[in-house]
């Protein structure tokens, strides 16, 4: 379910050259990332400079290779992808969500980087009638074509909130009143065990590292799906669905009787 205006539909879109970049950025489109040329200079490369400051956007320095590999077109030494969707705030959307008096359900992804892992997610999240999926500015999955694909379209339908500060978001979903369930090896409970009608934020972390130690130390519940087999890990999207599903159970039996 979708909180204020749907995020906009558009094109997964190129543009390079310091100028477009910098028009780009003014015009208000949501950059996915950002390429400058490795010890570019300038008076232009200043002015883009000053635009990323203002509007609080990380470029990566990278080789000029990397760039022409891009596209051998006259970038200037500056490449930026704009992002098919519209990031959203999550200090806008959780308030509307006690607005409506609907209990949050909400999802967050801690570095979560592979863009197919990332579409599965967001499917099974819009389908389970997942709020928001919020997740790190740096550190996560593109939002490109691929994911976009793998969505089924999700995407276009789910909030997604992208924040600078990740810490400071999570612990402000928790003292919006909403419970950090963890869901994790560390612990010896599992997923059955927290109350998943009471606000929720249900966190994911990368198969690699799992969930960072700052969040582990401040959830309310840590969750671990129940594992008989040899293989000790699942994929991290097939995990997000079961433990999205024992929620909706729980909901689903709560509101039934």
């Amino acid at each position: 379910m979708t909180y204020n205006s749907k995020p906009a539909r558009e094109s997964n879109q190129l543009v390079f050259g310091i100028r477009a970049v910098i028009e780009a950025i003014n015009a208000g489109k949501e950059i996915e990332s950002l390429y400058i040329q490795r010890g570019l200079g300038g008076p232009l490369l200043n002015e883009l400079k000053a635009v990323l400051q203002e509007h609080h956007i990380i470029a990566l320095q990278v080789p000029v290779e990397k760039l022409n590999r891009i596209t051998m077109k006259n970038h200037q030494g500056a490449i930026a992808f704009i992002s098919p969707i519209t990031y959203q705030k999550i200090e806008d959307i959780i308030p509307q969500i006690f607005e409506k008096g609907e209990v949050p359900l909400l999802l967050i992804l801690d570095s979560i980087t592979d863009v197919r892992n990332m579409g599965a997610i967001a499917r099974t999240a819009e389908c389970a009638g997942v709020h928001a999926i919020v997740m790190p500015a740096r550190g996560s999955a593109q939002i490109n074509p691929d994911a976009i694909k793998t969505s089924a379209g999700a995407l276009y339908k789910i909030p997604v909130c992208r924040h600078d500060n990740f810490m400071q978001t999570v612990k402000f979903i928790q003292e919006s009143g909403l419970q950090l369930v963890c869901c994790t090896e560390k612990t010896t409970d599992y997923l059955y065990t927290p109350d998943y009608t009471a606000p929720t934020a249900i966190v994911m972390g990368s198969e690699e590292d799992g969930i960072r130690n700052e969040i582990i130390r401040i959830s309310d519940h840590l969750a671990k799906i129940p594992m008989y087999g040899e293989i000790e890990s699942l994929n991290v999207s097939v995990s997000t669905g079961i433990i999205l599903y024992e929620a909706i159970r729980q909901r689903c039996f709560a509101a039934a009787n």
